[in-house]
């Protein structure tokens, strides 16, 4: 269904408050902490003015390093000091989402979205409603701590919003749990799912798109069902993008690089189609690694990305 007119000037009329959060704790390799300062660098702010938004910095969210962080349990590394970061996001999102602005949350390892989405979610249940999540990923990021092979809350991220497990502190970010109804969330791009982890997915209910199902339905049919999911009885839906959704192939700079992903175009058309629903309550995107990027690239697709999820066309 073509995008009207009308939706885009709707959607481009509105004030972004950007959300900058410096963490890597979450995660298993040095790097993604300076994801925000890449996308800086590549021209997020320039981008969002050229939209048409008003842009406003709602703060940055600095995590302590590894080296001054208690690491604690190893089945949940860095709990305390991550807990602290995702209720500090969650501070940010809601002032944003208060304010009537659009929340365009930069990171980080994907443990923010612990925090990020939560902030959604407790705002819309103001108004007695749910919120959907559109969760892009080369992972599903649904272990707990008594699958996880590594003890990295990133990949427990999924599995706290929709209250599989996880420690009470983060699955009851929002007030609530689970955050998110598993029947409202869809996981696309997944191609590295731990063994004991598939369990847990299987039983969730969270709908989950492999690339196996993608190369043979194509992204565009499994987007539209994603986007119906998330979207029926709910107010609308956050897009959580992990960039190692993407193929390393054309995103190298990313935490935890997986062969087989999506496309170039197809990560556009994830995040065009997301544009058209009119639907979209916060954008997120986590994993950008320039210590591993090549010039910057993976940065400069990433600000191409969120381009096309602000309402971006080719015509």
């Amino acid at each position: 269904m073509a995008r009207t007119r009308d939706a885009e000037e709707s959607m481009e009329a509105r004030e972004v408050a950007v959300v900058s959060v410096s963490i890597d704790l979450g995660a298993g390799r040095r790097g993604v902490d300076m994801g925000p300062s890449a996308l800086r660098i590549a021209g997020l702010s320039r981008m969002l003015e050229d939209r048409g938004y008003t842009v406003r910095e709602e703060g940055t969210v600095n995590a302590s390093g590894p080296e001054t962080s208690d690491p604690g349990e190893t089945r949940t590394r860095f709990l305390s000091e991550i807990s602290g970061v995702c209720r500090r996001s969650f501070d940010l999102v809601a002032r944003g989402l208060a304010d009537g602005a659009l929340p365009l949350v930069v990171g980080g390892d994907h443990s923010i979205s612990i925090g990020t989405v939560a902030a959604v979610a407790a705002h819309c249940a103001r108004e007695d409603e749910g919120i959907g999540l559109i969760w892009v990923d080369a992972h599903t990021d649904m272990n707990t701590p008594e699958t996880t092979p590594s003890g990295n809350i990133h990949g427990m991220a999924l599995a706290i919003l929709t209250g599989q497990g996880g420690p009470e502190e983060l699955r009851r970010m929002a007030g609530f749990e689970p955050a998110v109804h598993p029947g409202n969330v869809c996981v696309l791009g997944a191609r590295d799912i731990d063994g004991p982890e598939k369990e847990t997915v299987r039983e969730s209910g969270v709908r989950v798109f492999t690339m196996s199902e993608i190369d043979e339905r194509g992204i565009a049919a499994c987007m539209d069902e994603a986007i119906a999911r998330v979207t029926s009885g709910t107010a609308g839906f956050t897009l959580s993008f992990d960039l190692d959704g993407i193929d390393p192939m054309v995103a190298p700079g990313v935490g935890t690089p997986v062969s087989g992903g999506l496309t170039y175009r197809e990560g556009h058309l994830v995040c065009e189609k997301a544009a058209r629903t009119g639907k979209l309550l916060s954008l997120e995107l986590v994993e950008l690694n320039p210590v591993i990027d090549a010039e910057n690239r993976t940065g400069r697709l990433a600000v191409g990305l969120l381009a096309s999820a602000l309402g971006k066309t080719i015509l």
